[in-house]
C-alpha cells in the first residue's frame, strides 16, 4: 500500500506541476479549477499523512508561478493574501471560526460571499471616482 501511495504522490506532483505550467505560463488550462483543487487536496492529504515525502518540487511548497514580464511590480497598502477554498457551507463556517479565533473584532465584521468565477484576483484603485491603478 505504501509503495502505491508513494507512486500516487509522485504522480500528483507531476500532474499538478503540468497544470500549473499550462495555467500560469501558457494561459491555457485544460481542467477546471474544481478538478485542480481536488487533485491538490489529495496531494495535501498525503503530505499531512507522510510529511517525510514532501519534496521541493511539490506544488504545496511554492505559490503560483513567475508573473508575466509585461506586469510591473506594485506595492499594495495592505497584503493581498490567498483565500482558502470553501466547497460548501461547512467549509465556510470552519473558515469563519478560524478567523474569529485570531481576532475577536471579526465577529463584528460583515462578509460578502460570492462564487469563484476563475482563478484570478484583481485589485483596483479609484481616486475621486476615477480609476488610477
Amino acid at each position: 500500500m505504501t509503495d502505491k501511495l508513494l507512486a500516487r504522490y509522485r504522480e500528483l506532483i507531476s500532474i499538478l506541476n503540468q497544470h500549473n505550467y499550462r495555467y500560469h505560463v501558457l494561459d491555457a488550462p485544460i481542467i477546471s479549477d474544481l478538478e485542480y483543487d481536488r487533485l491538490l487536496n489529495e496531494l495535501k492529504k498525503i503530505e499531512v499523512d507522510h510529511p517525510e515525502w514532501i519534496t521541493p518540487d511539490s506544488p504545496t511548497q511554492r505559490a503560483g508561478a513567475q508573473p508575466a514580464a509585461r506586469f510591473e511590480k506594485v506595492n499594495h497598502p495592505a497584503p493581498i493574501l490567498s483565500l482558502a477554498n470553501a466547497f460548501g457551507a461547512e467549509d465556510a463556517r470552519a473558515w469563519y471560526e478560524r478567523v474569529t479565533r485570531l481576532d475577536d473584532r471579526v465577529e463584528k465584521a460583515k462578509f460578502v460571499v460570492e462564487p469563484k468565477i476563475d482563478g484570478l484576483s484583481v485589485v483596483l484603485h479609484y481616486r475621486d471616482g476615477s480609476f488610477v491603478q
